[in-house]
C-alpha cells in the first residue's frame, strides 16, 4: 500500500470518529437517552397501542 492510501484511510476513519463522537455528546446534552419510563411501561403493556395511550394520559 502506497503512502498516500494509508493517510487517506486514516483521515477518513479519523473524521467518521469525531462525527459519531460529536453525534453522541448531542444524544447526551439533548436527553435522547433519558427515556426510562417508555422502558419500564413497555413491561406492563402488552401491545403498542396501549402503552401509546398511556404516554398521551402522561402528557396530560
Amino acid at each position: 500500500m502506497s503512502d498516500d492510501v494509508i493517510i487517506l484511510m486514516l483521515g477518513a476513519s479519523t473524521l467518521l470518529g469525531a462525527f459519531g463522537l460529536f453525534a453522541f455528546i448531542w444524544g447526551l446534552k439533548t436527553e435522547q437517552f433519558d427515556d426510562q419510563d417508555k422502558m419500564m411501561s413497555s413491561v406492563l403493556f402488552d401491545n403498542e397501542e396501549d402503552l401509546n395511550r398511556k404516554a398521551k394520559l402522561d402528557k396530560k
